[in-house]
């Protein structure tokens, strides 16, 4: 497996360097790179491989999320907290509305299968969106309004959201007993909590580091190894008391930024070091589970699902914005960056064959929903994350170069 591991990162950092020198960022590479060497082409990724890239994912992301909250301020985000709160539901239920009115006309599933399907396709992917987003923020692009934050912290909230209800649904499906009340009242109380406890864990790290005093790079691992132990307490206390990990996560980094944010930032540097070994497994782990022939049965009708959910939601990222201080091209700039999807479809796009195999049920339908799930990661994360880099490059204005446009206008 280390050999194939060592090729994968040969081969991706070639691909980034070359896709970039392009002018298309290199995570497209890295995507393409993951489908052709995968196990449903060439095979060339060991299944021992394949076997981990769950967990492998999860690392990774979990070290992206760590360093939004070390970009993210208490300042910024009560600058858009409202905005926040929107873009982390609005856009969501829209899509998925759409998706489930369409699915009978389209697909032949029923309203609740159909409901399910937009569960799935409504998340907005926190692994394309939130690297694009850092790269803003180191280039002080659009940090002045606080836009790429913001759509940080809104793809976070936007992915429990989404992953709650999309429980909720298959539970009605299979028939599983189903609190709705409950299940819905999860969704802010797993929020909050998420947030505690992220809250407590980065005010203990501040007194421990504080006290013992001890490097940077130290700082990085412990940190990194805390936010993987929350991941885990959510898996333990899932069945009985819903916790949002990831959030959690995010809201440490904010604790250590906001109470000193030099060591906030040397432990963002060390973690930006690890990410770029993290980048390439995280997007050709990604691209390895994308099986082409399951994304073209599903035809035209699933690519035209696809379409009318981002429609949709497009739609609905735009209402969310009307009021703001942004101008048209930064809100059109939202709308991009709230377009592409990968990792939430691709851990949750088969849940629904599963549970219904399980459940003794016609899998049909499921098979049709995995179908889809897949296609819109081929469809919307390389073109995606395409257009979020061109639209950020001219869309956001450099924070300096803003601030001396607006004083040189006062003056003149």
């Amino acid at each position: 497996m280390i050999a194939a591991v060592a090729i994968l990162l040969i081969v991706g950092v070639l691909v980034d360097w070359g896709f970039r020198r392009a002018g298309i960022p290199g995570l497209v590479g890295m995507l393409a790179v993951g489908v052709i060497a995968g196990p449903h082409l060439l095979g060339w990724i060991s299944p021992s491989l394949v076997a981990l890239s769950e967990d492998l994912r999860v690392g990774a992301l979990i070290i992206i999320l760590l360093r939004a909250g070390l970009e993210v301020s208490r300042e910024t985000l009560a600058k858009v907290g409202v905005r926040v709160l929107l873009l982390s539901t609005v856009p969501a239920i829209i899509e998925g509305a759409a998706v489930t009115i369409f699915g009978p006309l389209l697909l032949g599933l029923t309203w609740l299968e159909s409901a399910v399907l937009g569960a799935v396709l409504a998340a907005v992917s926190p692994a394309v969106v939130v690297p694009l987003m850092l790269g803003f923020i180191d280039r002080r692009k659009g940090t002045g309004k606080g836009i790429p934050q913001m759509v940080l912290a809104a793809s976070a909230i936007d992915d429990v959201f989404v992953i709650v209800i999309y429980g909720m649904l298959v539970g009605v499906l299979t028939g599983r007993e189903v609190t709705l009340v409950w299940q819905l009242a999860g969704i802010p109380l797993s929020i909050l909590l998420g947030i505690v406890a992220g809250v407590v864990v980065g005010m203990a790290l501040i007194t421990l580091f504080r006290f013992f005093g001890t490097r940077t790079t130290r700082q990085a691992l412990v940190v990194l190894g805390l936010a993987i132990l929350l991941l885990q307490l959510e898996h333990l206390v899932m069945a009985w008391l819903p916790f949002a990990a990831l959030l959690s996560v995010m809201a440490m980094g904010m604790v250590l930024l906001e109470r000193d944010h030099i060591m906030a930032r040397g432990i963002s540097s060390q973690l930006a070091k690890l990410w770029v070994f993290a980048e390439i497994l995280l997007f050709t782990l990604v691209g390895a589970q994308v099986d082409l022939e399951i994304a073209m049965a599903s035809g035209v009708a699933g690519a035209i699902i696809v379409v009318i959910g981002l429609i949709a939601r497009s739609i609905g990222t735009w209402l969310c914005l009307l009021g703001s201080e942004f101008d048209v091209r930064e809100r059109l700039f939202v709308v991009i960056a709230y377009l592409p999807k990968a990792t939430v479809q691709a851990a949750i796009g088969g849940g629904a064959l599963v549970a219904l195999g399980l459940a003794g049920m016609p899998t049909g339908p499921g098979e049709v929903i995995l179908a889809v799930a897949v296609l819109s990661i081929v469809l919307t994360a390389p073109l995606g994350a395409w257009a979020i880099s061109v639209s950020g490059e001219r869309c956001l204005g450099r924070d300096g170069v803003a601030a001396r446009a607006k004083n040189h206008s006062e003056q003149g």
